[in-house]
């Protein structure tokens, strides 16, 4: 019952964070792209750090931080592997839900920093909107984070992985660095409570252009399951 407390305290003063920093950087970030990268990681190194504070949940990230025009392919669990990349890398952008657009300060952020909005539906469209907004003019350079599986996934959980990611690697030509990530142990994709422990999200060693798409696809689920099943295992979490 006090770790529950605890979480939902936490919860709540990490959006009441959020709308304190974006009254202070919204001015900054209409005039300067910049300020917008300064905002986001900001905020998310002060998410890892209140979390440890007021939940036991320490963070790391592990492995070569990607810098230049790279593609990121990222097991997703939870809203708390988004914190601890954006935490890090450079000049972040994601693939992510249309809908997330219209939700307040962090839709409008998203787009500030090139996030690409993807509605979800008919699988041809949605990758034709992914190229669209990746290879757009005006679309700042940076490290483009995609989750493969597409959405959040549970710890144990099995889903497959999506093309998408093969495509954007075959049309830009761009390094490929997977990451894992054992998140879902202590922050779930749904509930309140927030458990302690160490959340890791690992870089893993990056996919050189050129390869061939199965090939390509066979390799990223490999590495990523790999070492998130490792890391969760370390984790306590029993895998069966």
């Amino acid at each position: 019952m006090i770790q529950y407390i605890r979480s939902v305290v936490f919860i709540i003063q990490m959006y009441a964070a959020m709308a304190i920093m974006a009254v202070y950087y919204t001015p900054l970030a209409i005039f300067r792209r910049d300020a917008a990268y300064d905002a986001v990681r900001t905020y998310c190194r002060y998410v890892r750090w209140s979390a440890r504070w007021l939940v036991g949940l320490r963070s790391e990230v592990r492995g070569e931080i990607p810098t230049g025009e790279v593609i990121i392919a990222s097991k997703h669990q939870s809203f708390f592997d988004i914190i601890l990349i954006v935490s890090e890398v450079p000049r972040p952008k994601f693939i992510m839900k249309a809908s997330l657009v219209y939700a307040p300060i962090l839709g409008w952020f998203a787009l500030r920093i090139g996030c690409v909005p993807v509605n979800r539906g008919k699988r041809a469209e949605a990758i034709r909107q992914m190229m669209r907004g990746v290879t757009a003019g005006d679309a700042p350079a940076g490290q483009l984070i995609i989750y493969p599986q597409g959405t959040r996934v549970a710890p144990g959980v099995d889903k497959p992985y999506k093309v998408g990611t093969a495509v954007i690697y075959e049309e830009t030509g761009q390094i490929c660095v997977p990451a894992a990530t054992n998140v879902g142990v202590f922050w779930p994709r749904q509930g309140l409570l927030r458990k302690p422990g160490l959340a890791v999200v690992e870089f893993l060693p990056p996919i050189p252009p050129g390869r061939d798409r199965n090939a390509f696809m066979e390799d990223l689920e490999r590495e990523i399951e790999t070492a998130s099943d490792a890391l969760m295992r370390d984790a306590g979490f029993p895998l069966t």
